[in-house]
């Protein structure tokens, strides 16, 4: 029988609906993560401010490399109300996001967080870094194309953070090497054509000793730490395919209240 969408929030009602799917997507994310070998992804869920459990394996990370607060760049912030940062602004750190979009608060009298709105290419990201007079502990970078590029031009340049979080394109498991050809004017689409997979990204970041320790459960962030810290992961598995987490973009836990413009503007003043 095929009941359509619109259907099942008739018969059930659609609160009912979406409670239904949360259970659902808590007991998918929890069976993945009791079967996973890794144990940075035995955490628990954490969906504080980033789009599905990276703050949680950001702060497991940085509390085995022994960083309590220092510095980050954000590159792909969104509006600022969902990413891979505000959890260490939360936690008292500095630092510089730059993106395309309008942030949905402001940040003007901000100490801790400076924005810079502007298309990120190749040809402009270390002019856009330039003004900083130090390199972060950490860097995320999530623009839906030409990341792998971008990444290459900052650790070309001894951009070397700590922590490097970047998106990979799950659709291509190891040991498959694929990255899109590079276009400054690239806007995704919706579709696999974007970014590059996790096997070209570590082959890219090993160049530049740093070693994947993480993939979140969804498929869509990978975690690569600075080979100085190599001894704390010890017991992180080594096998890429392990590793690898297979893409499972739809599930997405909506467990706390979505983040207000007022909390960030709270937390960056």
């Amino acid at each position: 029988m095929d009941i359509k969408l619109e259907h099942l929030k008739k018969l059930i009602g659609a609160e009912n609906l979406e409670r239904i799917y949360d259970l659902f997507v808590n007991m998918n994310l929890s069976e993945k993560a009791n079967a996973h070998l890794n144990p940075l992804n035995k955490l628990r869920k954490f969906f504080g401010f980033s789009q599905n459990e990276e703050d949680a394996i950001t702060l497991e990370i940085l509390n085995r490399i022994g960083i309590k607060k220092g510095t980050f760049w954000e590159f792909g912030v969104g509006t600022g109300l969902e990413n891979n940062t505000i959890i260490l602004l939360a936690l008292g750190w500095q630092g510089a996001w730059f993106g395309g979009q309008n942030l949905a608060f402001n940040i003007s009298d901000s100490k801790k967080l400076t924005f810079t709105k502007e298309w990120i290419t190749n040809e402009n990201i270390l002019n856009l870094i330039s003004p900083s007079s130090y390199i972060p502990e950490v860097i995320s970078l999530d623009l839906d194309g030409n990341d792998i590029y971008l990444v290459e031009k900052l650790l070309s340049n001894n951009i070397l953070p700590k922590l490097f979080i970047v998106e990979y394109n799950g659709k291509f498991p190891p040991p498959i090497e694929f990255k899109m050809k590079y276009n400054s004017s690239h806007v995704w689409d919706g579709s696999d054509y974007f970014g590059a997979s996790l096997a070209s990204f570590n082959a890219l970041f090993e160049k530049y000793n740093f070693t994947l320790v993480c993939c979140n459960l969804s498929g869509a962030n990978a975690f690569f730490v600075s080979n100085d810290f190599s001894k704390n992961f010890m017991d992180i598995p080594k096998d890429l395919k392990i590793l690898y987490n297979e893409p499972s973009y739809f599930l997405r836990n909506r467990k706390m209240h979505p983040t207000s413009p007022k909390t960030i503007e709270a937390l960056i003043n």
